[in-house]
């Protein structure tokens, strides 16, 4: 996770009432932004510490939807560096946690590379032959 965010997600922090914050937060706190679409989003972050077992996690919302691919995208590069993985997980329903219905998370994990699939199994890169797997 980045330790100082872009000047796009410091405009929207949240300096007041109960989810105040200010940039000697780093990436924690609560953020209204305009999203790669125009609507409004919604975030909450907080980085890893001993409360959270070395996750980080941004929660995403929308109004009136739930926020789009491109948006969680939009909303990764604000808080992470473009070569951290980072994952939406889809628990067991025994497991569900649902405070919000328009709300999307991101987790990110420090102590240890997340585990991704081979790329060739989701499909060939841009510009590479489709019938070539490496």
């Amino acid at each position: 996770m980045r330790k100082t965010l872009p000047q796009k997600a410091e405009a929207g922090r949240i300096k007041e009432g109960y989810y105040a914050s200010d940039s000697t937060y780093g990436p924690i706190g609560a953020f209204v932004i305009q999203g790669p679409t125009g609507a409004t989003l919604r975030i909450i972050s907080c980085d890893a510490g001993p409360e959270t077992e070395g996750w980080e996690h941004v929660s995403v919302s929308v109004k009136h939807r739930i926020p789009s691919w491109q948006e969680m995208c939009f909303i990764k590069d604000l808080f992470w560096e473009e070569e951290e993985c980072v994952i939406q997980f889809h628990p067991p329903k025994s497991e569900y946690v649902n405070c919000h219905p328009n709300c999307l998370h991101l987790w990110g994990y420090i102590h240890g590379k997340i585990p991704t699939p081979p790329a060739h199994l989701v499909g060939p890169k841009s510009g590479q032959d489709p019938s070539r797997q490496e």
